[in-house]
């Protein structure tokens, strides 16, 4: 039974320490501790192999197993000395008393491997064979002697700053040392090797492979600090204590079960019920989840945080969008998380200049808020400091000038308050609650909280810049719906205006009565679309149908007819179809007919031709007023809300020119300072029988 168990503890060792010498080989990166370190994990991994096989076969050839037994002490007894020498602030061993200590340990191991081997030529005297077991005994028994003397060394010598990063290899192979020291005495004393110990030392060498492991992380120089994930030593930890937890309850439930007599079954299968859901809510509280991995990240690691990792998951969260949630809450979440807080407030800057809670995530609404020349604002624009509130209640003349708001000094669930600062300005801050571990702030905290406050500051501010161009497109639209409107207001007021001075002179005219009833119902009619259009926030969207060109313009132009000079309309190509709307294609060749008008002398002439082109349909406006220059055609003509008119809004030709693009046709002006301007509108033509489906589809339009 005894060599089953032996076997089984030195393969765990051989198991634990192949593994700490793959993450050693895979990280070091050329210094001389972390080659020593490898080499020693390898021999000791080697070693403990060895005492493996030898417990399954006692028979087996022992001098290996004697070799390796003084080599891998040898290994880690050079890798101390090496290092007493870091602890001197020396690369090599500096003074000549180490020197002498490390040539005398070394040539007693040459010695002893030498005397070892001699010892072991076949010879069959009593005398002979009690030397090999003194040196068999005695050799790795003086060895362990001198680490534990080495290792007292290194940790007196080492600077009282620097043992925290020393101290778990300093008990680790101390323990190990004394234990060999304790296992090879007894043997001396007895005459022979307790089984039940050497079993055990198997175990206790594996126990101590995690502490060299620490300290090795716990020192850049080794390099292993890069070799082993945050989340893979907390998944693993977690599942080994996940594992030992279990291990524990099913034997406390065995002993229940035993001394329980006729209610053991019962009472067993009752505590290890109760013994699963305590599990169970252990690995779902946040608050143990929290305290573990600071617990991991103070104990195992260099720094306390995978930065790689952290801002990975940072910046995910910021960016994430989920229904319900504003990248203001995304913000509180993201910086909470980095110091497991589970709430907090934002606080945003606001055009008035006063500081508003704009956001809260699981922390309760309160109606502080803060102006720009307030203490805390002042003292993050000069500081730009995380604001502790315990350490500030503690001491507050470390944080010079600051006096807290009532409001804040209120919330008793208060604990970090971070500024949000961006190119120099202070664009907000966050209050966080308070942590569900126990954290202690330090400038690893502080210096991560800072910088990601400045990410996240950008991050709301693109956000806010984001839904500010939405607005003024909203903005836009409605005052571009407006403009149009006035337009046709204005459009309207001068053809009532024109019939109200014509109605004194001509008011017992049949004729000038009929046209002044039909020019107001038309009015009439145009100003209640323009109602219509108000009420539903925005333009009509009105499809292309096939229309008869020469009844549009017939219209556009009777609707002037009022004016001096009157319009003439020349209809060179009747029957004549394009695709548009009706209403506004008339009101696009009134347009350019009343700016001819407007434009011309009483004595000239305003001429309107309709006629066709091949595929195309042409409507030409010419006048005989005063022109245009080709800078003003150039530079000003389509330019919207520019006008040369006194009541002008200057969209009317911008209006028409786009109309009619949006036809698929297209505009041309020509124009001479003095002699008249003409206006040409070109038009692909439309079959009347063809669907309007087929038109849109065949002239890009709709």
């Amino acid at each position: 039974m005894a060599i089953s168990i032996g076997t089984l503890s030195y393969t765990a060792a051989a198991a634990a320490y192949c593994f700490v010498s793959a993450l050693l080989l895979t990280s070091w990166r050329g210094r001389l501790p972390g080659a020593l370190l490898s080499f020693a994990s390898l021999i000791t991994a080697l070693w403990a192999g060895t005492m493996a096989y030898q417990a399954a076969q006692p028979d087996a050839w022992k001098l290996p197993a004697e070799l390796l037994e003084i080599g891998h002490k040898t290994a880690w007894l050079v890798f101390l000395l090496v290092l007493l020498g870091y602890a001197r602030h020396a690369i090599r061993p500096a003074d000549a008393g180490l020197r002498k200590v490390a040539i005398s340990i070394l040539g007693a191991c040459i010695a002893i491997i030498a005397l070892t081997i001699a010892l072991r030529i076949p010879a069959d005297s009593a005398t002979m064979r009690e030397w090999r077991f003194l040196t068999s005994i005695l050799a790795p028994g003086l060895l362990a002697l001198i680490g534990m003397l080495l290792v007292e060394h290194l940790y007196r010598n080492t600077n009282p700053q620097q043992r925290w990063s020393l101290k778990f290899l300093c008990l680790g192979l101390g323990a190990y040392f004394a234990f060999d020291f304790y296992l090879f005495s007894d043997a001396m004393l007895f005459r022979r090797v307790n089984p039940e110990i050497w079993s055990a030392r198997g175990v206790v060498a594996a126990l101590i492979a995690p502490f060299l492991a620490v300290s090795a992380a716990r020192n850049p120089t080794w390099s292993l600090d890069v070799s082993v994930s945050r989340q893979f030593v907390l998944h693993s930890t977690t599942l080994l204590g996940a594992a030992a937890y279990l291990l524990v309850m099913a034997t406390a439930g065995y002993y229940i079960r035993f001394f329980g007599g006729t209610w053991g079954g019962l009472l067993q299968a009752t505590f290890l019920f109760g013994a699963g859901v305590l599990l169970v809510l252990m690995l779902f509280s946040g608050t143990l989840r929290a305290r573990f991995k600071i617990f991991l990240s103070k104990h195992f690691f260099s720094y306390r945080y995978d930065y790689r990792e952290e801002w990975l998951r940072f910046t995910t969260r910021l960016s994430k969008t989920e229904p319900g949630t504003r990248v203001q809450e995304r913000c509180i979440e993201a910086l909470a998380q980095l110091v497991e807080s589970p709430g907090g407030a934002l606080w945003m800057r606001q055009e008035s200049g006063v500081f508003e809670r704009v956001a809260q995530w699981n922390f309760p609404a309160t109606d502080g808020s803060e102006i720009e020349s307030s203490s805390l604002v002042r003292f993050f624009q000069k500081r730009q400091w995380i604001v502790h509130l315990d350490d500030y209640r503690r001491s507050a003349e470390f944080y010079e000038g600051l006096e807290l708001p009532a409001w804040l000094s209120g919330l008793p669930q208060a604990w970090l308050v971070v500024p949000l600062s961006m190119q120099d300005e202070i664009a907000g801050f966050v209050v966080l609650a308070r942590s569900r571990a126990r954290l202690t702030v330090n400038w690893e905290i502080s210096d991560l909280l800072r910088t990601a406050g400045c990410q996240a500051a950008t991050y709301v501010a693109q956000a806010q810049a984001a839904e500010a161009l939405a607005r003024s497109k909203q903005f836009e639209s409605f005052n571009k719906m407006s403009a149009f409107v006035v337009h046709d207001l204005k459009n309207l007021v001068a053809q009532l205006s024109l019939l109200l001075r014509n109605a004194q002179r001509h008011k017992h005219n049949p004729a000038f009565q009929e046209d002044m009833l039909g020019t107001i119902e038309s009015s009439v009619n145009k100003m209640n679309r323009i109602l219509m259009q108000l009420r539903s926030g925005g333009l009509p969207v009105e499809r292309p149908v096939p229309i008869r060109l020469d009844d549009v313009v017939a219209r556009a132009v009777a609707s002037k007819s009022a004016y001096h000079p009157k319009p003439c309309l020349d209809i060179a190509a009747k029957d004549v179809w394009v695709a548009a709307s009706a209403e506004r294609l008339e009101r696009v060749v009134g347009h350019l007919v009343q700016n001819a008008l407007e434009a011309t002398p009483a004595h000239g002439s305003v001429d309107v031709r309709v006629s066709r082109q091949g595929v195309d349909a042409t409507i030409e406006v010419r006048d005989t007023g005063k022109g245009m220059s080709e800078e003003f055609i150039r530079d000003t003509l389509f330019k919207p809300f520019e006008s040369t008119k006194r009541t002008g809004m200057g969209i009317g030709t911008f209006e028409s020119r786009e109309y009619i693009r949006e036809l698929g046709g297209r505009m041309e002006v020509s124009s001479q300072t003095g002699k008249g301007s003409t206006f040409l509108i070109v038009l692909p033509v439309a079959e009347r029988l063809r669907s309007i489906d087929e038109i849109t589809l065949r002239e890009g339009v709709g």
